[in-house]
């Protein structure tokens, strides 16, 4: 049967949603000491040195391996340690969380990965257009992905993909959006790190870098990921977002 094609919701709801909630938090960690928290933390974190960045990659990939969503803790870490160091901490932290589910999806636990996979009607969809495509697949659901990070790890140890490719495509993939998060964490504590002094050392000029730029990240991660969600149609096997498996046949 040939996919007739398909209606792409409006993202604007959602953005709206995610926008409302960017307010509430910010006004949260106004009404706590969450500046504070934060100057403590990296306080600790610098009396280890170097190893302040060890202990809390552990951190990030023991968490991400029992399937806690990364993105606060890539929020922490452009709040803790800057934009530099903490995409570079985040993205080593990320790759190592994919390919170690990555391994134990496909050796050391391939049984229950596989009964879990079996009951998620969208892996395969997703197995087979990985079967097809390889990595630029992987690269196509890192951008947008269309299961949670750590699951999808998971899952793909169970696909045809060989390792090396596999980790490469998630790194590269997933730096991007990375970066947007790790700076939206580094902006936010500069912006509360002013917010708390009676006399702000941020400039106005500093601010309207700020929103510009993350105005400019947004812009392009949602533009990005509209040529992805589009490209993610065209593979035999991939699911739209409704859920509706979109599958060509030959012949």
């Amino acid at each position: 049967m040939m996919h007739t094609g398909k209606r792409h919701r409006s993202p604007t709801p959602r953005l709206i949603l995610v926008g409302i909630l960017v307010v509430v938090l910010f006004a949260v960690a106004l009404a706590l000491p969450l500046e504070r928290w934060l100057a403590d933390m990296r306080g600790w974190l610098d009396g280890y040195g170097w190893q302040g960045l060890v202990i809390f990659a552990v951190i990030y990939v023991v968490a991400t391996i029992l399937l806690v969503p990364g993105v606060a803790i890539t929020l922490a870490a452009g709040a803790l340690f800057g934009l530099g160091k903490g995409t570079a901490v985040v993205s080593v932290s990320s790759t190592t969380t994919a390919a170690l589910a990555f391994l134990i999806g496909r050796y050391l636990a391939r049984g229950a990965i596989e009964t879990k996979a079996a009951a998620n009607p969208r892996f395969g969809a997703i197995d087979r257009a990985i079967g097809q495509n390889g990595w630029k697949v992987i690269v196509l659901l890192r951008i947008v992905p269309l299961l949670p990070f750590g699951l999808s790890s998971y899952f793909f140890g169970l696909t045809a993909i060989r390792f090396r490719p596999y980790v490469l495509a998630s790194w590269a993939a997933m730096l991007p959006g990375t970066f947007m998060f790790v700076y939206f964490g580094h902006v936010a504590a500069q912006g509360l790190s002013g917010a708390k002094e009676e006399q702000s050392s941020i400039s106005a000029g500093q601010w309207v870098l700020w929103v510009v730029g993350g105005a400019a990240l947004v812009t392009a991660t949602l533009y990005i990921a509209r040529l992805t969600r589009r490209a993610l149609s065209e593979p035999p096997g991939i699911e739209s977002a409704d859920g509706s498996e979109e599958v060509r046949t030959h012949g």
